[in-house]
């Protein structure tokens, strides 16, 4: 058994939002669980939130579908047809942005002890990433052992799990900007402030004290970021910020707003 891990970034004609989340909660999911090595499926909506602001968002759907397949090259392609369904349904746009990528996780989600396991995510954040050729130990050794950790303890940020591009695709085959999949998990109400804590972390100007350290030079710079926000699902989550730390060290946030 082998994780995966398919994501389809997609838009909904304009009207037709509920329609899509019908189809997704409703048939689509049941279809999806009858799929062999099936393990979860959500839906996810671009935030206006975003840690890169000149990076483009051309999706405003993402779906996210994780398998612990048995054999991958009978089980990927089947979740193909399923989806075509929407697309042939006419509720997925036909604006030539729809991109559907599967990667092989190097491991399941990595947590933090900021993660709230038994509650709901508040979104996700994928990185379509690569690393500098030559260099890809190092690149895994620094996600590994340094930046992992380093994300999954800001405020808000709880989980992440990597992976690489599968050679088993789904149609539509489209190229793929990124042959490595970093993707995050949060549990925050406030991704505005999660996020601005990232990134003073990263410049070492977080109230926290807490500066990351240099992002290696192993990763490389041809990468593209967006952030979503969950809503698929019998449970949103709505508990303040997950963050194992001390928020009050924060201007305007107290250990109140702390999950």
């Amino acid at each position: 058994m082998a994780l995966y891990t398919t994501i389809h970034l997609h838009n909904v004609p304009a009207g037709r939002e509920r329609e899509y989340a019908t189809w997704f909660d409703g048939p689509h999911r049941a279809a999806a669980t009858t799929l062999r090595g099936f393990k979860a499926a959500d839906r996810y909506e671009v935030t206006r939130e975003q840690i890169m602001a000149d990076i483009p968002q051309p999706w405003r759907f993402l779906s996210v579908y994780d398998f612990d397949l048995p054999n991958p090259s009978i089980d990927i392609p089947a979740l193909g047809p399923l989806i075509a369904g929407a697309r042939d349904a006419g509720i997925v746009a036909d604006d030539e942005t729809e991109r559907l990528y599967t990667y092989r996780l190097y491991s399941d989600w990595k947590g933090s002890p900021n993660w709230r396991q038994s509650k709901p995510l508040s979104g996700v954040s994928i990185i379509l990433a690569n690393y500098v050729p030559g260099r890809k130990a190092e690149y895994h050794k620094w996600y590994d052992e340094v930046h992992s950790v380093e994300v999954t303890n800001v405020p808000g940020h709880v989980a992440m799990k990597r992976g690489e591009l599968s050679p088993l695709q789904i149609e539509p085959r489209l190229y793929c900007p990124g042959d490595q999949l970093v993707m995050c998990a949060q549990q925050t109400d406030d991704l505005s402030f999660t996020i601005k804590d990232f990134s003073a972390r990263a410049g070492g100007r977080s109230p926290s004290g807490i500066a990351m350290q240099p992002r290696s030079s192993s990763g490389s710079t041809a990468r593209t970021v967006h952030y979503f926000k969950k809503v698929s699902g019998k449970e949103l989550w709505n508990a303040g910020i997950a963050y194992a730390g001390d928020l009050s060290m924060y201007p305007g946030k107290s250990n109140e707003n702390r999950a």
